[in-house]
């Protein structure tokens, strides 16, 4: 696949960028060009087993010291001083090739970072170091088989209960990203009613992993089950004290889902991009289709939608950079936009690629295409770290009320 132009690089002029970050998303881009994309049409075409996931980007994001973009220096650290802002633009550029590569690297660092930060500092510093130097593989495990969005401890099942000096896990997580390969995991539990965080040594007896789903799209992400029967849970790995477990979830999905706009907008740009290199060489009706008025319209619709969805996912970045936990209305927002248009565009982009953009690699000459790709990649973000739905729900409790 030849590479195409940056439309965005021309038309989108971001504000409150710091030279810093700029340095980072060339970085970045440079090691998504030239180490992801490569690999990217072998990986989606594999099947979800533990053979298929990219062990050696893995590995190679923490050399490059990607992993240590969202932390502070006395957590050892990169220090930037807009983790977050720097953490969506790293979202971004992986996306554009591959948002299999970004949301393995979102959970490893960005949830499961996330969680760690409201930990005592003997807790969260050895987690964290594993964590940057891909030592240990990250998971976090919040949903279950029938707790998904409503996280509350009437629906969650998964219970600690008190053995010994420390805790007894028993229950049962689902669709958990990075779980068949984890290290450990930040487990949402209920401790004495109350919903509770912990962190859980996977390579133990008494948790179990299934076979990894098989799933439409990000063959080379791998979620699956945790089964916990009787794990041991030392009194000393619960993260910041018993019944902040809510707290703790929310404050981690909040930059998940600022991280998680970021990437539909990575896989927007991808889409756009290739529509645009394919219109202006694509012939119809004696003129190409970029001469044509309505697909001219409908991408200039396009890119003010993505550079809006780039605008709010900044926003709610620098944001919470300055101190804010929560910051509300922009999270919700940049979410469920920046995913919204990462799915339009890739529908668009099918379409005007025609019967081209339904071929991941044409049989008669080899030829490879991307939109089918992000076609299948973009539902995902849609669905998980937070429906779009309850997105919706909370801006509107923004403008309603509780």
């Amino acid at each position: 696949m030849q590479p195409v132009e940056r439309i965005h690089d021309r038309i989108f002029h971001p504000m409150g960028v710091p030279p810093e970050v700029e340095e980072l998303r060339a970085r970045v881009r440079q090691f998504a060009v030239d180490e992801v994309a490569p690999v990217v049409p072998a990986m989606e075409a594999g099947v979800e087993e533990l053979a298929n996931f990219p062990t050696t980007l893995f590995k190679r994001m923490a050399e490059l010291d990607f992993y240590k973009v969202p932390f502070k220096a006395d957590e050892n650290g990169a220090g930037y001083a807009t983790p977050m802002l720097a953490t969506t633009v790293l979202m971004e550029e992986l996306a554009y090739f591959s948002n299999t590569v970004a949301v393995i690297y979102d959970c490893q660092c960005v949830l499961a970072g996330r969680v760690l930060q409201y930990a005592s500092r003997e807790l969260k510093q050895p987690y964290l170091d594993a964590l940057m130097s891909a030592e240990k593989v990250a998971c976090v495990a919040i949903t279950e088989p029938d707790a998904g969005s409503d996280v509350s401890p009437s629906s969650v099942g998964t219970v600690a209960e008190p053995e010994g000096d420390g805790w007894r896990l028993t229950g049962h997580k689902r669709f958990i990203i990075n779980a068949p390969m984890a290290d450990f995991a930040c487990v949402l539990c209920r401790m004495d009613g109350a919903l509770t965080m912990v962190v859980v040594d996977m390579k133990q007896d008494g948790v179990k992993t299934p076979s990894p789903d098989r799933k439409m799209g990000m063959h080379g992400c791998l979620t699956g089950d945790i089964v916990f029967d009787g794990a041991k849970v030392p009194a000393g790995n619960v993260v910041w004290q018993p019944g902040k477990g809510l707290r703790i979830a929310l404050g981690a999905l909040t930059r998940g889902r600022i991280a998680v706009g970021g990437s539909g907008v990575g896989m927007a740009m991808g889409a756009l991009d290739e529509s645009v290199n394919h219109m202006k060489n694509r012939k119809m009706f004696g003129k190409t289709l970029a001469e044509m008025q309505y697909w001219q319209f409908k991408l200039a619709e396009r890119a003010t939608e993505i550079s809006m969805a780039r605008d709010l996912c900044y926003k709610a970045a620098i944001r919470h950079d300055g101190g804010e936990e929560f910051p509300e209305p922009e999270t919700a927002m940049a979410k469920y936009y920046g995913t919204q248009v990462a799915g339009d565009m890739a529908r668009d982009a099918l379409q005007i690629f025609g019967g081209y953009g339904f071929m991941s690699r044409l049989g008669a000459d080899d030829t490879m295409y991307r939109v089918e790709q992000i076609y299948r990649e973009s539902k995902g973000p849609e669905i998980y770290e937070g429906t779009n739905e309850i997105q919706k729900w909370m801006i509107a409790r923004q403008i309603f009320g509780r």
